[in-house]
């Protein structure tokens, strides 16, 4: 149904929008929830979801009620689940605390619900308003929509460059074209993400940890406590098992998925599993996001070279780009930015759609995504 829409209701809406990202670096595989309970045009109580297993945002809303909760508005960014997971039903906890309408900011996704919450309320002569601030709503869980949606994580590739597009020396160095601003600034990203991704290439090239570094999260410190920072799950597509456990990554205690042909009898860690692929030449992406979604993963951040970065656009598997460029010029006979085909027609080129620009530090930080055509 659409809603009728009023200042009263976008405001509130906005503040449980607001609620709902203090969720985002540890809410996943559950969706990032804000709740704001109203009566009389007062708050009474406003919660979010924080962590899987633990109470709903309309939980630690209603939890927050001194006195009754009876003939209040319940605004809540996604529609309050119907059935017994971890949690009971926040659809029978509103229905139970007596409110009278409840304010949704889009339909819940999950088949388990998917307008059961929505009715199971209505059942209960409680009135309901679904769709406010949709859009705005639907921005909070890229991820999660994603798995439920497209059957497959949402997709960020991450890049950096010089000015005149060059990633990396000819003989592979690259370590840093950005500065130390911008470095910071992919931590963040990390961050958000449930898997960070890459290939072989740059392990073997860069050695690099691929984890979250706590003390480089800046104004995020003040979000999380590095006790309840979540590391997300380290990728990397390895078909030629060219991964070794003295890499740099492999001695840090947080997981690693090797994605091989065959696995190895090399002695691994507890924390590294080998994920074994069939079939032959290049790791299918498509099935690798498919089996990575089964495994709730939401969403992926990729740092990788210009051949899988390329993969993953050829494959339709980008969902955004975030392109780092530093104010250098590196000069002729390096690596490039991305490996695609080559185009014969300029109306042959990959069009991008730049929905952020701005300055980290000293470098030009670009949010986009590829237009379909």
């Amino acid at each position: 149904m659409k809603p009728a829409l009023s200042v009263t209701d976008i405001e509130f809406m906005q503040r449980a929008i607001n609620l709902a990202k203090n969720g985002r670096f540890t809410t996943t595989p559950n969706p990032n929830v804000g709740c704001v309970l109203v009566k009389d045009g007062q708050v009474i109580g406003e919660g979010f979801h924080r962590q899987a297993g633990q109470g709903h945002a309309e939980v630690n809303a209603l939890a927050q009620v001194k006195g009754s909760a009876k003939q209040a508005t319940a605004y809540v960014t996604l529609e309050p689940c119907s059935h017994y997971g971890r949690t009971p039903p926040c659809s029978k906890g509103l229905i139970e605390a007596g409110v009278s309408r409840v304010v949704v900011g889009m339909q819940d996704p999950d088949p388990r619900v998917a307008g059961r919450g929505l009715a199971m309320l209505e059942a209960a002569g409680i009135s309901t308003v679904c769709g406010v601030l949709e859009q705005q709503s639907r921005d909070l869980n890229p991820g999660f929509l994603s798995r439920i949606e497209k059957k497959r994580p949402f997709i960020t590739i991450k890049m950096a460059s010089t000015l005149d597009g060059c990633t990396a020396l000819n003989d592979g160095s690259s370590q840093w074209i950005t500065g130390s601003e911008a470095r910071r600034d992919v931590q963040q990203f990390r961050a958000q993400h449930c898997a960070i991704l890459t290939g072989t290439g740059t392990v073997l090239a860069d050695n690099p940890s691929l984890n979250i570094r706590y003390n480089e999260l800046g104004y995020l410190q003040q979000s999380i406590s590095e006790s309840a920072l979540r590391q997300p799950l380290r990728i990397v597509i390895d078909s030629q098992n060219k991964v070794l456990p003295s890499h740099k990554m492999i001695g840090i205690k947080s997981p690693v998925l090797l994605v091989r042909r065959e696995a190895d009898e090399q002695s691994w860690p507890g924390h590294v599993e080998q994920l074994v692929m069939s079939g032959k030449g290049h790791i299918d992406l498509n099935s690798l996001m498919v089996e990575l979604a089964k495994r709730d993963i939401n969403s992926v951040w990729v740092e990788a070279g210009a051949t899988l970065a390329g993969a993953l656009i050829e494959s339709d598997l980008c969902d955004e780009l975030i392109v780092y460029q530093a104010p250098k010029l590196m000069g002729t006979n390096n690596k490039g930015l991305v490996t695609l085909p080559s185009i014969d027609h300029m109306n042959e080129l990959l069009d991008l759609n730049v929905t952020d620009v701005r300055m980290i530090g000293q470098d030009m930080r670009y949010r986009a995504t590829l237009v379909k055509k």
